[in-house]
């Protein structure tokens, strides 16, 4: 939430980003004096800057569970397997 109205903003559309369609600057109150033309440039740069957030955890999660799953069932193959042989 922001409160108080004397704060001034960037706002980024072309963030040449896939994740993001726009970015939000507030300027500090020290640099409010610059020129639009110098804070755009400078929020653009600093936009472009910015890396990719980071992937995903889960397909790594899916994996694990899978994985898990696979296990447990070969674990009851083997067992059915030995029990079946003891049997006979």
């Amino acid at each position: 939430m922001i409160k108080g109205v004397n704060h001034r903003v960037i706002e980024i559309m072309e963030s040449d980003c896939e994740y993001f369609e726009r970015a939000i600057f507030f300027v500090k109150p020290e640099y409010s004096a610059l020129s639009e033309g110098t804070l755009r440039d400078r929020a653009k740069a600093v936009a472009r800057a910015q890396s990719a957030p980071p992937p995903s955890r889960i397909p790594q999660a899916r994996l694990l569970t899978v994985g898990m799953l696979l296990g447990a069932a070969l674990l009851g193959a083997a067992l059915l397997g030995a029990v079946l042989l003891l049997v006979r």
